[in-house]
């Protein structure tokens, strides 16, 4: 008897009962994909509608979890790449509203009625705020190293020192960077040191740039040197050459004092290099964005490059991004929610601990320890903060909790909260979550 015939039709599938809380379309997708794996497997004794109904319910439910969805960031981490990194405050969100859910004037000039700039709406904040000649923005950092070395050193020469040669998240390099801009790196130093001397020994006839990229998202301990942004500058300068700053990761205004110290801030860089660009969801604390700034002759130069089209960025970016450059200049950092988080004091940290502990059925105990920068920021700093840590088996909890949408992690054998990362207003929804989970 062909078995292939005793599979269920796929109607009786899709109208089981146990599917009817279910769309159609995703009802008729997995029925029908679990029916095919089974065929192509020519499973024996599987073919049954109970057996074919569990796996295509584990396959729906699956499916649900990868969909977009809010979580509580208990883990410490204030700049969570995996969590979707800088939060968007929510009064800045309803900033935007009006922008978004309507036509704009997004490249139109409301003044002469003709075609207008969709960057001139952050272009001019970005120069107030940082003091620079020129700006422009594309869709992340990586595609702003991309397109300043393709626009200006295409098929030439860039020196950079071994130590700088960083990988970046998702396994994307920077000489992998370099090379796919069409340019050739030379290599300067060792892992550990690099003198001046090293640059300028290795200048030639095709040299157009000197990069400098910055550590932020490693640190090296003990006996290592480099070469200062500023004394690059001069370098460049006196050799007709141009001077780029990668800083992936820089800060703006009103960071947390215990973590500026030897952390470049943009304000003071842009002044000491020809160009330099950052990432716009990092220590600036808005979406992503890869933020460029520089001499007014180069971001032109940027501008002509036909890659720009595939590089530019989105309404939705730039309404964001505007709201985030307004905070900024009008100092209103309580709208800035990365920056908020770093430079909440330890006191009210406690107290937001100690409430939830209070309200919660189940025991834990309030401890200290210390948080983290993340999003590739500041990886030797860290910041005191207070945890509630859970009794008992540290990974089932942390599973039994992320099945809750709340994110902790594992200290001392431990399954911890922490509290810097957990913001006020989430406090009623972490205590509700909890409270529902049967026994820990």
């Amino acid at each position: 008897m062909n078995k292939l015939k005793t599979f269920p039709q796929i109607n009786t599938l899709i109208n089981d009962e146990s599917l009817k809380s279910h769309p159609f379309y995703i009802k008729a997708f997995f029925c029908k994909k679990v029916v095919s794996k089974f065929k192509e497997n020519n499973t024996q004794n599987v073919s049954s509608k109970e057996n074919l109904l569990l796996e295509i319910q584990k396959e729906i439910k699956a499916f649900y979890q990868k969909d977009l969805q809010s979580v509580i960031n208990a883990s410490g981490v204030v700049i969570h790449t995996n969590l979707g990194r800088s939060v968007i405050d929510k009064e800045l969100y309803r900033a935007c509203e009006e922008v978004l859910c309507n036509y704009s004037n997004i490249e139109f000039n409301l003044q002469s009625g003709k075609r207008g700039s969709r960057y001139a709406l952050v272009l001019e904040k970005l120069k107030m705020l940082f003091e620079c000649e020129e700006a422009l923005v594309v869709n992340n950092n990586a595609a702003a190293v991309f397109l300043v070395l393709n626009s200006l050193c295409f098929d030439k020469e860039i020196i950079s020192s071994r130590g700088e040669l960083v990988e970046i998240g998702g396994s994307f390099r920077i000489p992998e960077v370099i090379k796919a801009a069409g340019v050739k790196l030379t290599e300067v130093g060792t892992s550990n040191k690099t003198h001046l001397k090293d640059y300028e020994k290795a200048i030639n006839e095709n040299t157009a740039l000197i990069l400098k990229t910055h550590k932020s998202n490693f640190a090296l301990m003990g006996f290592h040197s480099e070469v200062h942004i500023k004394d690059l500058h001069c370098l460049a300068k006196d050799r007709g050459l141009l001077s780029y700053y990668d800083l992936g990761s820089g800060w703006c205004e009103n960071l947390n004092k215990k973590l500026i110290k030897n952390e470049p801030k943009i304000k003071k860089l842009v002044q000491e290099c020809d160009i330099l660009s950052f990432s716009g969801d990092k220590l600036f604390g808005s979406v992503q964005a890869g933020i460029i700034l520089g001499k007014k002759e180069l971001i032109e130069k940027l501008g002509q490059n036909q890659l720009l089209r595939m590089l530019r960025v989105d309404k939705l970016t730039l309404a964001f991004l505007n709201e985030s450059l307004k905070a900024y200049l009008e100092k209103d950092y309580e709208k800035i929610t990365s920056l908020k988080l770093l430079n909440d004091d330890l006191s009210f940290i406690e107290e937001k601990a100690l409430k939830t502990q209070k309200e919660l059925k189940f025991q834990s105990e309030l401890k200290r320890s210390k948080s983290l920068v993340g999003g590739g920021s500041m990886p030797d700093k860290s910041l005191d903060t207070c945890v509630l840590a859970f009794k008992g088996a540290a990974l089932k909890l942390q599973d039994k909790f992320r099945s809750q949408n709340i994110i902790g992690r594992i200290e001392n054998d431990e399954f911890v909260l922490d509290f810097r990362t957990i913001r006020e207003e989430e406090i009623q929804k972490l205590i509700f979550k909890i409270n529902q989970m049967e026994n820990l």
